[in-house]
């Protein structure tokens, strides 16, 4: 079992920055896939960015360049570090734990992937 609570949501200008952060509570967490989803109101929660075990990242076309996921499995924390954010970056962000199956997965997952959700912070970018 592993638990995901997620920190760092806020509200910020256009162009400004923001870093979130995803606490994961049990120790298999290096084991894990691990990823930030993103969703709004009436539209299926898509993934952002990912990180394998190995530290093989990718990101959405949406984020790349602008969003960096990292993971420090000492502290057993994943980070997503936002810069240069747009108002459609405006969304309530999940941390997330894909099956340890897929611990080396080399692409984004979907949601039918994930086995453990956190319960998501606020973004909101103002133009």
């Amino acid at each position: 079992q592993v638990q995901l609570v997620e920190s760092g949501g806020g509200s910020v200008q256009a162009g400004g920055s923001l870093r979130l952060s995803c606490a994961a509570s049990g120790h298999t967490y290096r084991s894990y896939y691990m990823g930030w989803f993103r969703g709004t109101p009436g539209k299926e929660r898509e993934a952002g960015a990912g990180i394998a075990s190995d530290g093989f990242t990718s990101y959405a076309d949406s984020v790349k360049g602008r969003f960096t996921i990292s993971r420090d499995n000492t502290k057993n924390t994943l980070y997503l570090q936002m810069n240069s954010l747009k108002s459609e970056d405006t969304a309530i962000y999940y941390c997330a734990a894909a099956g340890v199956g897929w611990r080396l997965l080399h692409r984004l997952p979907s949601v039918a992937e994930v086995v453990y959700w956190g319960q998501g912070t606020q973004v909101t970018v103002s133009s």
